[in-house]
């Protein structure tokens, strides 16, 4: 697609939107006007020291996005660490690959009354529920790029005396990278899902806000949050997009 197109296809999607549900009449399909309006009303009347958001924004933005990012970080370094372990040792592998496939098909909502019980309502819940649905995408692409190491690279390091953390720093982890990369993107994404659902269970957040519009039957505030978490999930993915490319800058220059 075309940079001229991508430009437009955002102002044409919101000018269509806003003339069918116009057309419409519809009270569960407000238009983008009106969803916009009650998301300034609701979160955006701040002063410009604040990037405009009012006190209702920075009592649930900052959690939210704290306890997203707790969870995305606990899940990055506890599944790199577990995948790259069972990726390079088979019998670590046969040993845990039960569990671990025991694990990945349990649904983190589902096991958020269990997490309720051991940790109750609050951030800690909120980080666990999000960490054990999003590591599974990070420890799978781990093990997966570790496996696959070129051994010809393993064994010139072995020659040039490098130790076991030599080549675990220098050929292991910048071999697998573009694998663990990418499980941490779908896990970034994974995440966002999970923080609102945890937030169901919560008094501050946006899924708080959500649940709370939702329960009011405020619909342009339950679009507004909708629309404040797609926004929000994009920003997130250009601004991995953005660490990834500067982190795998050798990788692109190699291909």
């Amino acid at each position: 697609m075309s940079r001229l197109a991508r430009l437009w296809i955002v102002p044409v999607v919101l000018l269509v939107w806003e003339l069918a549900t116009r057309a419409m009449r519809h009270p569960f399909f407000p238009p983008p006007s009106l969803i916009v309006t009650h998301m300034r009303e609701l979160w955006f009347t701040g002063s410009p020291a604040t990037l405009w958001l009012n006190d209702t924004a920075l009592a649930n933005f900052p959690q939210s996005l704290g306890r997203l990012l707790a969870g995305w970080v606990l899940a990055g370094v506890g599944g790199v660490t577990l995948g790259v372990a069972i990726g390079r040792s088979s019998l670590l592998y046969r040993f845990l690959d039960p569990i671990i496939q025991f694990g990945r098909a349990l649904p983190a909502p589902a096991l958020l009354p269990m997490f309720l019980a051991l940790f109750s309502t609050g951030t800690r819940m909120q980080v666990a529920t999000i960490t054990f649905g999003i590591v599974w995408p990070v420890l799978f692409n781990a093990a997966d790029g570790a496996r696959s190491v070129e051994p010809g690279h393993l064994e010139t390091a072995r020659v040039f005396g490098l130790s076991r953390g030599q080549r675990l720093a220098r050929v292991i982890l910048p071999s697998a990278a573009p694998k663990i990369f990418a499980g941490l993107r779908l896990s970034l994404s994974l995440a966002l899902i999970l923080m609102v659902i945890a937030e169901f269970f919560s008094t501050e957040g946006i899924g708080f806000q959500l649940r709370a519009a939702q329960r009011a039957f405020d619909l342009p505030g339950v679009w507004g949050a909708i629309v404040l978490l797609g926004i929000l999930g994009y920003l997130l993915n250009q601004g991995f997009l953005l660490l990834e490319k500067r982190a795998l800058t050798w990788h692109d220059a190699k291909m």
